[in-house]
């Protein structure tokens, strides 16, 4: 790669920042993602006295896999509930969303590598396109899939989101590619 690659990278991962906070703020595409907890209150109530740091939490829980053979964690699991428990730290938006844009710089830079290594002469814009598109596809989908299939999160805004960024990004990288 040369510098004559840093311009749309840097351009991509502006452009799927932008995309993020649309997708985000503007279309409400996450909304659905998580829903409140019946009881709220009692739950932090219930919660609070155990002092736990952020981080995942699984329920029930075994240390290792023939524990989950037992007798004891089997009644656990069928008898419920069964079930994962994410604590945060208090969110600062200025770094998370550095971090967010960090993301998007390296992934845009990772594609861009990518290109560089399949792209040959004689390469053409569409050729570059589905490149970068395909790639791009199952860079933001991927792991959110997979994720999906253990954790059954929600994954309708995420299919769509990760379409369109894999279209901003093969269209930003596949425009500017140096000739």
């Amino acid at each position: 790669m040369t510098i004559d690659h840093a311009l749309p990278i840097v351009l991509s991962a502006i452009a799927l920042f932008l995309m993020s906070f649309l997708s985000w703020m503007v279309l409400g595409l996450h909304k659905q993602d998580t829903s409140r907890v019946p009881q709220e209150a009692e739950l932090l109530a219930a919660i609070e006295p155990f002092n736990l740091p952020p981080g995942n939490y699984m329920f029930p829980y075994c240390e290792h896999g023939p524990e989950m053979k037992t007798p004891e964690f089997q009644k656990k699991y069928m008898d419920g509930p069964r079930g994962s428990l994410h604590l945060m730290p208090v969110a600062n938006m200025g770094p998370m969303l550095g971090l967010t844009f960090l993301y998007f710089l390296v992934v845009s830079y990772l594609l861009a590598y990518l290109t560089s290594m399949a792209h040959h002469e004689g390469w053409q814009f569409l050729d570059t396109f589905h490149f970068v598109f395909s790639a791009g596809l199952m860079t933001f989908l991927a792991a959110k899939l997979a994720d999906s299939i253990w954790f059954k999160g929600r994954v309708v805004g995420h299919v769509f989101e990760s379409f369109c960024y894999a279209v901003i990004a093969a269209g930003i990288l596949a425009g500017m590619w140096p000739k």
